[in-house]
């Protein structure tokens, strides 16, 4: 104990004294809800010699409040839109010109992908050569890839971040409204609801560059986006015929996030006033040299513990097809007793997510840069790293 909190305090000194340490906190608050909430909500039902997903939210749809604690992308895309927002000013200002701040960014973005989409396309080329159901393999397929639609919709909204520095977020947030209108109120075609894709994620990456330039930093700010966007969402849920979960269920007709509705972008407004309102606290805590060391550590690893999370998950369920079906992880997500066995098997998720961690961390810690510009979390990784060889040799 005494090695790690050698390791978090170097950790803590290298850390530049102008960094906010809330946006780092924020961007790993989001990543871990992201992770948990697919723990917690996907569930792979052995069915004979295959597997289905299912998900207790359709079972028990009471439990709909998981999804509000879990559902936080719209906090991410919040700190995205600032963070690039930001650098690109800075990129502008040291002389850094659009393509080559844009490959940067995009390179730590995509570098992790190679490895995600090469194991399960080995993977999947394998199970169907031995003769696997094939519905079985799409479903774990599927759920592998999944993620990868946030990164491809991250990295346009990137891409056009010059484009976005001073737009509006209640542009977008019309554009939303008038889709949901004609899909749900005029009879519009389904297919119109991809329109919000862009257009939904777009409004908290907005208010993300409203951050940057400065018009979020009143408490007011916060508090209105909290207390609006949740009196919105609620009326939406509760007289305009929106799910109440704000996640994707399996079986039910609409979806509040794949595409994303009025309602799950009303919602995501409230994550970011309460986002904003924690700022302050957040940088208190962000003082503890130990808990900014595991804050330093997620931020550095996030792609790879976002694409590799479901990985762990099915993992750790073909793992334990070997002892039968057990509960909470191959059994029908039905009843509380699954609930219950489900958060028994988080601590092995985590594991499995660990080993997966440790084998491909390099495809987003690997790169070298050149000497005087190199990352200042690669920098912090590096004492912190110091401080674990020590660890390990205590």
């Amino acid at each position: 104990m005494n090695a790690i909190r050698t390791a978090a305090h170097r950790t803590d000194l290298a850390t530049p004294a102008e960094r906010d340490r809330a946006v780092d906190a924020l961007r790993a608050l989001a990543i871990l809800g992201v992770v948990l909430g697919h723990w917690l909500v996907t569930a792979l039902v052995a069915d004979g010699g295959s597997l289905r997903t299912a998900s207790p939210l359709h079972f028990m749809p009471w439990l709909a409040p998981i999804s509000w604690v879990f559902q936080t992308l719209a906090v991410f895309f919040l700190v995205g839109g600032h963070v690039a927002t930001k650098g690109y000013a800075s990129a502008q200002a040291r002389g850094v010109t659009y393509g080559q701040w844009l490959r940067t960014r995009l390179t730590r973005l995509f570098k992790p992908v190679a490895a995600v989409v090469t194991l399960w396309t080995v993977t999947a080329c394998g199970l169907l050569a031995t003769g696997a159901d094939a519905g079985t393999v799409h479903t774990l397929v599927k759920l592998a890839l999944s993620p990868l639609w946030f990164l491809l919709v991250f990295a346009v909204l990137t891409a056009a971040t010059p484009l976005l520095t001073r737009l509006n977020p209640l542009w977008p947030l019309a554009v939303v409204l008038h889709v949901d209108i004609v899909r749900f109120g005029l009879g519009g075609p389904s297919w119109l609801g991809w329109v919000n894709l862009p257009a939904g994620w777009l409004v908290p990456y907005t208010l993300g560059a409203a951050w940057t330039r400065g018009e979020l930093e009143s408490r007011r700010a916060g508090r209105v986006l909290l207390a609006g966007g949740a009196a919105a969402t609620a009326v939406l849920v509760a007289w305009a015929g929106y799910p109440a979960s704000m996640v994707g269920v399996p079986g039910e007709p609409v979806s509040n996030l794949n595409p994303p509705t009025l309602a799950a972008v009303t919602f995501g407004l409230a994550q970011c006033g309460l986002a904003l309102l924690l700022r302050e606290r957040l940088r208190r805590a962000m003082r503890r040299p130990l808990a900014w060391a595991a804050v330093a550590l997620v931020n550095l690893s996030a792609m790879t513990i976002f694409l590799w999370h479901q990985t762990a998950l099915m993992a750790t369920t073909a793992t334990g097809l070997l002892a039968g079906r057990l509960p909470g992880l191959h059994t029908i997500p039905d009843n509380l007793t699954w609930v219950a066995a489900r958060l028994a098997w988080l601590p092995v998720f985590a594991l499995a997510l660990t080993v997966c961690w440790s084998a491909f961390r390099t495809y987003e810690q690997g790169s070298r840069r050149p000497r005087g510009r190199r990352s200042r979390v690669v920098f912090i990784h590096r004492f912190a790293r110091t401080g674990a060889k020590t660890a390990r040799g205590a």
